[in-house]
């Protein structure tokens, strides 16, 4: 799928972070897809989340190619252990992104677990069976 997407002037830039949790459910789900990008539309704003490995924009479903939020700049690496949140920033481009913006985590997280429900893990499994010391398994 191609989509255009267009920024306006740049309104806000704010520091925030993404829970630890939300933050891996993303990346997992952005490594699956064939081409690196992942929509996320999140019906309950009637907005699409488009994701990559550098950053996240939401575009409203009334103006489609002009991006209202992005986050950006996830620093993975700052935090102590893979529990903790991942800062980034959330950059503002347009009004009606400052006033979804204290909103959208929340939406953002449901729409995401309801995604990953939906979406099969890719790729084939297989179990290893490794001889034991005491000899090969009977029965």
């Amino acid at each position: 799928m191609e989509l255009s997407l267009y920024r306006g002037a740049e309104i806000l830039r704010q520091g925030r972070s993404l829970p630890a949790a939300l933050y891996n459910l993303l990346h997992s789900l952005v490594a699956r897809q064939k081409d690196g990008c992942l929509f996320v539309p999140i019906r309950s704003m009637q907005y699409l989340a488009v994701a990559d490995r550098e950053e996240v924009v939401f575009v409203d479903g009334h103006t489609k190619h002009l991006i209202d939020v992005a986050w950006c700049g996830f620093q993975p690496r700052a935090r102590a252990s893979l529990e903790d949140p991942v800062p980034f920033e959330a950059v503002v481009y347009t009004e009606a992104g400052q006033t979804i913006l204290p909103r959208l985590q929340a939406e953002f997280t449901s729409a995401l677990a309801a995604l990953a429900h939906k979406q099969p893990a890719a790729g084939a499994a297989a179990v290893l069976e490794f001889a034991s010391r005491r000899g090969p398994r009977t029965g």
